[in-house]
């Protein structure tokens, strides 16, 4: 039986904390006026320290918003970068996308990866949580091809860092990304999308380039607001730890991440969820009830 879910894209946005205006924050909103008005009127801070002490890092974090479980209590630490052996195995087995296709819904990672074959990826030595988990749910990631087809998205939203890697296909814009992106939503319950230029803009700590990345998501995000705000789509948008939102230094930071919810249930997930870790639990519960109700 075929389920009607609720038409859900998570962006994740690396490394985007809150904090209040100031000299070293870029989040502006003559910067990013769709995500300043999004933050003030639509969002909550939500904590990543995963009760443990030291800096928020990418890999236990990323484990724990996409498993719903303490991957720093796990490994001991925080784990930067790319997931080891435990922290890979935990998210082969309670990842998002499977705990979702328990209940019928249809996945996506709307990511494109600058490769031909499948096999390529396998090759590389160190991969990411999104990475890691989007092999374990459904043994692809999208392609060279579905990027030509308009059937995925690159992360840069431009497809600009792909130049000097012998990419020779068109440019984009982000407005023209969110629209592959919307097609992508259109076809499935939950898509997930991942973009870490604040990420990178971040560690770079130079403020045109941090504002560059910004720019670039605001532009992607206005596209896609107003049809994620129609009934039977919802918007969830949240980070793995800060890092842009202060340019004084290059390090990550110890702010809480902003969750930023639109559409279906919005005001609901705000509420209850207070930590990252308490992502996925309350989307799969959202997804449970909507199933129960049919």
């Amino acid at each position: 039986m075929g389920w009607k879910f609720t038409h859900t894209f998570f962006l994740f946005v690396d490394g985007l904390g809150w904090a209040p205006a100031g000299p070293d924050n870029p989040v502006t909103p003559a910067g990013c006026p769709c995500l300043s008005d999004l933050l003030a009127h639509h969002a909550v801070p939500i904590n990543a320290g995963l009760d443990w002490p030291g800096i928020p890092q990418s890999a236990t974090g990323q484990t724990a918003l996409w498993t719903g479980t303490n991957a720093a209590q796990l490994v001991g630490r925080h784990q930067e970068g790319f997931p080891g052996p435990p922290l890979r195995d935990l998210i082969g087995k309670a990842h998002i996308f499977g705990r979702l296709a328990e209940l019928g819904c249809r996945c996506t990672f709307a990511n494109a990866y600058f490769i031909d074959e499948q096999r390529e990826l396998l090759e590389w030595r160190r991969l990411s949580v999104s990475s890691v988990m989007t092999l374990a749910a459904f043994g692809r990631v999208r392609d060279k091809r579905d990027l030509a087809a308009g059937k995925a998205v690159y992360q840069d939203l431009t497809r600009e860092s792909l130049v000097p890697r012998g990419y020779t296909g068109a440019l984009v814009t982000p407005e023209e990304s969110a629209r592959d992106a919307l097609a992508l939503i259109a076809e499935h319950d939950f898509t997930l999308f991942e973009y870490f230029q604040t990420d990178h803009a971040g560690h770079g700590g130079d403020r045109k380039r941090a504002e560059q990345a910004l720019g670039l998501l605001d532009r992607f995000l206005a596209v896609l607001r107003p049809e994620l705000e129609r009934p039977g789509h919802r918007l969830i948008l949240t980070s793995d730890h800060g890092n842009i939102e202060d340019l004084s230094h290059s390090r990550h930071t110890e702010n809480p991440v902003p969750l930023i919810t639109l559409g279906e249930s919005a005001q609901e997930l705000r509420e209850r969820i207070h930590r990252i870790e308490e992502v996925t639990p309350a989307i799969v519960e959202l997804y449970g009830a909507e199933r129960r109700r049919q």
